[in-house]
């Protein structure tokens, strides 16, 4: 059945300036420098007209992991994502992700919605995350949504300065 994700992250910016920033290739490059974790890289990223398609690598390191986890599947995790954007029509894109874990029972699947927020705009996330172990699959899907929340909270913080223009990192 596995947990479910609900967030959402707010932008200043309207969502032609948000969608523009999420299919700009540099934009994921700098974006998985600054808050990807080690050894974060873009493995793919196609572009269409307004469209992106991108394969993420990110790393949490075993130090980082809680003991449960590493008990599990010893060594750093490696993630892999999938994530691509539509291309923006009336104020409105929409997004799909997944991602998973090498060697782990498990996957995190999920759409993204972009839309005017006011001034501003919102991306609303919702997907599940289930992990397929016995007895303590549901208590690892709490933790992992847990990360994925300061997670996307750490890409926000990194879009917003990306479109004020803070394009240092």
């Amino acid at each position: 059945m596995g947990s479910p994700i609900d967030h959402t992250a707010n932008y200043s910016s309207p969502p032609a300036a948000v969608h523009a920033a999420f299919v700009d290739p540099q934009y994921w490059q700098t974006r998985l420098r600054e808050v990807g974790g080690p050894g974060a890289a873009v493995e793919r990223a196609d572009t269409g007209d307004g469209t992106i398609e991108l394969d993420l690598h990110q790393a949490i390191p075993a130090e980082h992991l809680p003991s449960m986890v590493t008990s599990l599947r010893p060594g750093d995790l490696v993630i892999r994502r999938h994530e691509s954007w539509g291309a923006l029509a009336d104020g409105r894109a929409e997004g799909r992700f997944s991602a998973h874990v090498d060697g782990m029972p498990g996957e995190v699947t999920g759409g993204m919605t972009l839309i005017a927020d006011g001034a501003g705009s919102s991306v609303v996330i919702e997907g599940t995350v289930e992990v397929k172990i016995p007895f303590l699959g549901s208590k690892i899907e709490g933790m992992i949504v847990e990360q994925l929340v300061e997670l996307f909270d750490a890409e926000r913080t990194f879009t917003e300065q990306w479109l004020n223009g803070d394009r240092s990192a």
